[in-house]
């Protein structure tokens, strides 16, 4: 609770000066509307049902392209990281389609698959694949050499040295790759919504832009902050669960 609070000391500053700025006339009103304007319209849209609407549909889409993108990069990242032979053979074109920008497939995927719910969720899965195929990948040969030669002496099979060695080993890297996954999900959402939606979050910001509410762009701006924050909180409780034999420094 104490570090809650601590975490909120910056932002309510901010959120003081802004209004205050607004009071004092410092700050445009269309461009900046005060916390207040923008308070108002998250009520009208709470009140009227809308944004809960957008809300899960964008939630709904950012899962299932984190499933979807994240499940094949692990499932890559073991292959990859496990099997030198497959490294050869699939890192290479990985590493090329990583290079490639969300906003430079994203008229292919249109054409490809439409505008509907496809599109959407692929995209989010691309970007999610990589963030865990690479933590993945540097996780498992992170791991000691000397554990597999244990392991070896042991007589533990592949499969053995995966799920006993490979895998709690790698943890702490895949952790982190979980995290920065559901953070480019959540980017690839608004790239999603923004390039051909009738509903979510990032299409009630562009119709928002088109008839000038800002208000109403900023409140989905802190909607996309908060869900992300949520989302990264949780994977931070998982990793202190299931990290707890870790010895390292807390700063």
């Amino acid at each position: 609770m104490n570090s809650f609070l601590k975490g909120t000391i910056l932002p309510i500053s901010v959120l003081v000066i802004w209004q205050l700025a607004s009071y004092l006339n410092l700050a445009s009103p269309l461009l900046f509307p005060s916390p207040v304007t923008i308070g108002n319209a998250f009520s009208q849209l709470l009140v009227s049902g809308s944004l809960f609407e957008h809300l899960s549909i964008s939630v709904s889409r950012a899962l299932a392209g984190f499933v979807l993108g994240g499940g094949l990069g692990l499932l890559f990242g073991l292959l990859v990281g496990f099997l030198r032979k497959t490294e050869k053979v699939l890192d290479p074109s990985v590493q090329m389609i990583r290079m490639v920008p969300h906003l430079a497939v994203a008229p292919l995927f249109v054409l490809w698959f439409g505008i509907g719910e496809t599109s959407k969720v692929l995209l989010i899965a691309k970007g999610a694949f990589f963030p865990l195929y690479i933590n993945t990948f540097l996780g498992i040969r992170g791991v000691d050499n000397k554990l597999f030669e244990v392991s070896r002496v042991l007589g533990f099979s592949q499969l053995k040295q995966l799920l006993r060695l490979i895998i709690p080993a790698a943890l702490p890297h895949i952790l982190l790759g979980v995290r920065l996954s559901l953070g480019v999900a959540w980017l690839g959402l608004v790239v999603a919504e923004l390039m051909g939606s009738t509903s979510g979050i990032g299409y009630l910001m562009s119709d928002a832009r088109q008839f000038a509410q800002t208000p109403v762009v900023f409140v989905g701006i802190i909607i996309f902050a908060v869900a992300g924050k949520v989302t990264d909180s949780f994977v931070r409780l998982l990793e202190r669960n299931l990290l707890k034999w870790r010895d390292n420094y807390q700063g």
